[in-house]
């Protein structure tokens, strides 16, 4: 048996005991029918995820939800709700969720699912080994849980957040199987560059990691930039929009 189908073996069942491991959140209202989108927060939380990131990814998403921005998007969808879920990744085989799959339709739901993040977010302490950067692993769970999500969805992106090159997997194929089901591949890169493997860091999500209709790349020009820049993606995603100067199709 080849490398490459262990490591897809092993994607699939930790996908499914991450699935198996969802329990409904106690915040959250009862299921839609349909939602204008259902989205995956991916977020790395690997060996190179300092306090500061981590900060930075947690605080971003938490921010992003409870903004005014963001309830606009919500409230101007044809369905007027979403469905979001916040996983953490770094090896094949060690997903977390965070927050399991929740409808938010107002702002007192966003604010609940925010405040779940914010507390149960990883903050880049306590953990002496905290794993590689499989890219390909995070975009393999995020699609199992599309697959799997109770519900209707007039899109379904999944949104990875992370500052590194993948080192463990294939991200390029486990792309290719993502965009195969009609989902979307976005990104926001925490930093420009990884120092000692790539000055482009944006450049290489383009060519690696991101696909599907209108998919794109979002990099912040410094840490002060990243809640801003969390929150215009997801009004972006919400509102069928894409940034001009970021945005790539495949």
């Amino acid at each position: 048996m080849s490398h490459a189908t262990l490591r897809s073996l092993r994607s699939l069942v930790s996908g499914v005991c991450l699935l198996a491991a969802i329990v409904p959140f106690p915040g959250a209202k009862a299921w839609a029918n349909d939602v204008d989108a259902a989205i995956v927060f991916a977020v790395d939380k690997s060996a190179s995820i300092h306090i500061e990131h981590a900060t930075l990814q947690r605080q971003g998403h938490v921010d992003a939800l409870r903004s005014k921005e963001v309830a606009y998007a919500i409230a101007g969808g044809l369905v007027g709700c979403i469905a979001i879920t916040y996983i953490q990744w770094s090896s094949v085989g060690r997903p977390q969720t965070v927050l399991p799959w929740t409808t938010i339709c107002d702002s007192g739901q966003a604010a609940a699912a925010a405040s779940t993040i914010d507390r149960a977010g990883d903050t880049g302490q306590g953990r002496s080994s905290r794993g590689r950067t499989s890219l390909s692993f995070a975009i393999d769970v995020s699609g199992q849980l599309l697959d799997r999500f109770p519900g209707t969805a007039r899109k379904n992106i999944i949104d990875v957040s992370s500052n590194g090159t993948n080192n463990d997997g294939l991200p390029t194929e486990s792309r290719q199987r993502a965009v195969a089901k009609g989902y979307i591949i976005n990104a926001i890169a925490v930093e420009r560059t990884e120092p000692g493997v790539t000055t482009d860091l944006p450049g290489y999500f383009r060519e690696n990691v991101i696909g599907g209709a209108g998919s794109f790349v979002i990099a912040p020009a410094s840490p002060a930039d990243y809640s801003v820049a969390i929150r215009r993606k997801l009004v972006l995603e919400i509102s069928s929009a894409a940034p001009s100067n970021d945005r790539t199709t495949r």
